[in-house]
């Protein structure tokens, strides 16, 4: 029911776009010239076009709103997991270090620290606190 309701409001709104284009400025619409030998007179071709602006305005809009009272009240009975991206599963080991750590701009001076710092108050990895210094 949506798709169809969908391709009709495409096709309402294609029909309302090549109406309002065939109209005229000064108001001449579908005839060129004004004479009254044609199928349509030129006031007959401009009521007309105006007519069946309104028209599809109108339905355009109707619908509109219909199918967005529609999308709203839409229960969808699947998700979509196409875009469904995993977690990476394992962690890089604790004294392992990461590739290019501490380097910036090529700068490798940092990434030769020794790993096994000590700051007052921090517990190591082998459970010793040191004593911040007073």
């Amino acid at each position: 029911m949506f798709s169809f309701l969908l391709v009709v409001h495409f096709l309402i709104a294609l029909a309302l776009v090549t109406v309002i284009l065939m109209q005229r400025s000064e108001g001449g619409g579908l005839t060129g010239g004004g004479s009254p030998a044609g199928l349509m007179s030129a006031r007959g071709a401009a009521d007309f076009l105006t007519r069946s602006t309104a028209i599809l305005a109108t339905a355009f809009v109707v619908l509109s709103i219909a199918l967005a009272f529609l999308a709203a009240t839409r229960h969808a009975t699947t998700v979509d997991t196409s875009i469904k991206r995993t977690a990476p599963t394992t962690a890089p080991a604790p004294n392992q270090p990461l590739p290019n750590a501490g380097s910036f701009g090529g700068d490798t001076g940092n990434a030769a620290a020794p790993a096994n710092l000590s700051f007052p108050g921090v517990t190591s990895p082998q459970g010793n606190t040191t004593a911040p210094k007073k």
